[in-house]
């Protein structure tokens, strides 16, 4: 089982958003697909109850780091963190994990957020690259704004790979608002440019070691 978490303490940040189309993606292709939401607000859990039934199943599981059970024959794991993690906390929810993403918003003050964390989890919590696979993402990215070149020299002095750049669109909010994702939509040619912003990223998780079941699929 592969297990992925999307982490950065700071809110708003876009982690529900990426946990939720992430495992839209796994499970357009037949995979078996749990989405555990650890955030009090329960964001992820209130879009798959959203969902409707002709759209691939996606498990739901409301978790919480003192009992977190998850069924053991999932091919992938999607984990939605919270905000403002204490330590325990956050060593708990690292443990679980093979892949973290952490995704980064252009402004100042995510940018500060997150090289604050990142400093944190490289030298408070100590984990390397050597010890789980770790990523950034730039997340709602406008290209010709200013400080959109002020989060690629941030990106550029951290030693962690800047995998993907997501773009702001309007998509991920009307699909959202029924439960799916832009990679339930039938009509993908229409959202082309979206979907093209993630194939860095899933490319790059899919260089992991890939579930049987996976690997049968994409053959």
């Amino acid at each position: 089982m592969q297990k992925i978490m999307l982490l950065n303490p700071k809110g708003g940040c876009g982690k529900s958003t990426i946990s939720t189309n992430l495992a839209a993606y796994y499970a357009s292709w037949g995979l078996n697909v749990g989405l555990a939401d650890f955030d009090p607000q329960k964001s992820s859990l209130n879009w798959l109850r959203l969902r409707t039934f002709d759209l691939p199943k996606i498990k739901a599981i409301n978790a919480n780091t003192e009992h977190f059970l998850y069924p053991e024959n999932l091919d992938y794991l999607i984990i939605d963190t919270p905000a403002s993690l204490e330590r325990e906390k956050m060593q708990q929810l690292i443990s679980l994990t093979n892949s973290i993403i952490i995704p980064i918003l252009p402004s100042p003050i995510d940018i500060q957020a997150a090289g604050y964390f990142i400093y944190q989890l490289l030298l408070k919590y100590r984990i390397t690259t050597e010890d789980k696979d770790i990523c950034m993402v730039a997340n709602r990215v406008r290209e010709r704004s200013h400080i959109y070149s002020e989060l690629m020299k941030f990106t550029d002095s951290i030693k962690l790979p800047l995998i993907a750049t997501l773009h702001d669109s309007q998509n991920y909010i009307k699909y959202a608002a029924k439960g799916a994702s832009i990679f339930d939509n039938k009509e993908q040619s229409a959202l082309s440019k979206t979907i093209e912003d993630w194939m860095p990223l899933t490319d790059w998780l899919n260089s992991k070691e890939l579930p049987n079941s996976y690997k049968k699929n994409i053959n």
